[in-house]
């Protein structure tokens, strides 16, 4: 087939982005001619709290990636769907995960005409921090959609409160591969300049209120925990003063290692191949392509009861699953450090769930 992707991809970084590239490497894998629809401007920079959306990696190599999306400029949106109903694609493709994207979707598949098949890949239905345009701009854009595939069943329900006429799937996140083999933790240790005979619990990925890095700073706060080290990395979204005042209030400084930045995909595996515990403390949640990266390393995890992560990390398969509560993490990362668990058969028979051809399968079938 003759498929099409709309979304951000490189020079754009972070997970969806990665997301995008890689659904388009499986596709072109299988045989299929695929062109990724890129953005030209994703985010006006007051809508973006980090500090640049670019990634300075080499484009990936063997994709067919198009900048032609202006997300505030509408007269752009009908531009570019008529744009993409030239090229004639037999199916397109909407990686979608937030609704600021929906005005720009939803009109860019008004113009695409009725031969061109409309799939929705939907990430998110509501923003993981819910603001008022969730409450009415996904329809404009799920009303144009000829069938949709969800992330996890929580989207699905998401998706349901905008629309129960069309076919909807769900196909778990797959597996993130793309950050390269596994080290040895010696290696990682070296490659980040830290002690390879220290514990680490690692807390990966953009720092956001709903995440919940204040609950695993006070989970750390337990004597229990004293000779133990938490690894901070991921770049702060908004103001982190407050994250640094909380760890010298609780007074453990000394057992948190900052990597406070975006870290680039070169360095991903070091971060997961010298932790001993992957931990997701969210607050709420659909679904999360850390868990993915941690299967890909086969790392441990200690995740939240909220969205589908419980789903993904059943307790005491892969890791720990707890309530969303300091005292709860607390428990969880004590048993960890203290017994030892072994958690390898569960995590390779978890690994073994999600797979690229699956997810490129459930978008192409879905509307069949």
């Amino acid at each position: 087939m003759k498929i099409g992707i709309i979304g951000t991809a490189h020079p754009y970084r972070g997970g969806i982005s990665d997301f995008n590239v890689r659904l388009a490497k499986e596709y072109v894998s299988q045989g299929h001619t695929v062109t990724l629809y890129n953005f030209t401007l994703q985010y006006p920079d007051f809508l973006f709290p980090g500090t640049t959306q670019y990634s300075d990696a080499p484009a990936p190599e063997g994709l067919d990636i198009v900048r032609c999306i202006n997300s505030c400029n509408p007269l752009n949106w009908v531009k570019v769907g008529r744009r993409i109903r030239r090229d004639a694609p037999d199916v397109v493709i909407f990686a979608y995960w937030m609704s600021y994207f929906a005005p720009c979707y939803g009109t860019i598949a008004r113009n695409l005409g009725k031969k061109i098949k409309k799939i929705g890949l939907i990430h998110n239905m509501i923003s993981h921090e819910a603001n008022l345009m969730d409450k009415f701009l996904p329809r404009y854009f799920v009303n144009t959609l000829d069938g949709m595939v969800a992330l996890s069943d929580k989207v699905q329900n998401d998706i349901r409160h905008y629309c129960d006429s069309k076919p909807v799937a769900m196909c778990p996140h797959p597996i993130y591969d793309h950050f390269g083999i596994k080290e040895s933790k010696e290696e990682a240790a070296a490659a980040l300049g830290l002690d390879s005979q220290q514990e680490y619990a690692l807390f990966f990925g953009y720092i956001r209120d709903y995440k919940g890095l204040d609950m695993l700073l006070e989970a750390f706060a337990d004597d229990r925990l004293k000779d133990k080290k938490l690894i901070v990395a991921g770049e702060f979204y908004g103001d982190g003063k407050k994250y640094l005042e909380q760890v010298e209030r609780l007074g453990i400084a000394d057992r948190i290692v900052w990597f406070a930045k975006f870290i680039s995909e070169d360095d991903v595996r070091h971060f997961f191949c010298v932790a001993d515990l992957v931990v997701l403390p969210y607050r709420s949640a659909t679904q999360s392509g850390i868990t993915q990266i941690a299967f890909h390393f086969e790392v441990p995890m200690l995740v939240t009861n909220v969205g589908a992560l419980s789903e993904i990390v059943p307790d005491h398969t892969a890791g720990y699953c707890v309530n969303p509560d300091s005292q709860s993490i607390t428990s969880a990362l004590v048993e960890f450090f203290t017994e030892k668990p072994d958690f390898s058969e569960g995590i390779k028979e978890a690994k073994s769930r999600y797979s690229w051809s699956r997810m490129a399968d459930t978008l192409t079938h879905c509307i069949e």
